[in-house]
């Protein structure tokens, strides 16, 4: 897997909350190993998982995959409904991907706002819908799912607004979100193993220089 990309990263910190030893392997993007292809022949794509060797492919499914086998520490509710509602706003934080791409690919003023727009607009809901004075986490007191799914995109919007020289998150705007952020990224498993910003910044200019910032081909090599 490529540790620094949003969706590789949701797998690294599953397994070190988990405690979990594994293997990196990490793959040149603009040179995929004939290994990865083996592996992940759909989408051609990390992150991969590979166990008892088997692969399996996608984030959110790595996910839960690797909460289902080690079920220690789970990041899942064991409550059905609450299981369901953890889900939905997984998926929310995925359907949020295409916006922040839009913003990765901007090249100019306009493109950048209509692309914060969009961001906004989600992180409005989760905003609204998501946090109260009674839960440290999405989860409540311990990190779950939810919280790993936003945060390896919080986490990226972070390494754009350094790269692209904007402002997409506040606390004036988003006071919960940030607030939530902030403890997220303060419980020290998720600290010890958060990527190195200047270096992630670095990867990004790269790459959109390389790719064009209006090439299509250019989410699947930053990693979304």
């Amino acid at each position: 897997m490529d540790v620094g990309t949003p969706l590789t990263l949701r797998m690294k910190w599953t397994l070190k909350l988990k405690d979990v030893s594994y293997e990196n392997i990490e793959e040149d993007r603009f040179n995929m190993s004939a290994q990865l292809f083996q592996y992940n022949p759909v989408h051609k794509r990390t992150p991969v998982l590979v166990h008892d060797g088997k692969p399996i492919c996608e984030s959110t499914i790595i996910v839960e995959y690797i909460d289902q086998i080690w079920s220690h520490n789970p990041l899942l509710p064991t409550d059905f409904y609450e299981r369901a509602l953890a889900r939905f706003w997984v998926k929310y934080a995925d359907d949020m991907v295409p916006a922040i791409g839009l913003l990765a690919q901007s090249s100019n003023g306009e493109e950048q706002e209509k692309a914060k727009e969009k961001i906004w607009e989600h992180l409005r809901v989760v905003e609204d819908q998501c946090f109260n004075d009674e839960k440290k986490f999405f989860g409540g007191d311990t990190i779950n799912i939810v919280d790993i799914a936003f945060g390896s995109l919080v986490q990226f919007i972070g390494v754009l607004e350094d790269a692209l020289e904007v402002k997409v998150l506040g606390d004036e705007k988003f006071p919960h979100l940030h607030s939530w952020y902030n403890d997220f990224k303060d419980v020290p498993v998720i600290k010890e193993n958060l990527p190195d910003q200047d270096k992630m910044m670095v990867l990004l200019k790269f790459t959109l220089f390389v790719m064009g910032s209006s090439s299509d081909s250019t989410l699947s090599y930053i990693g979304l």
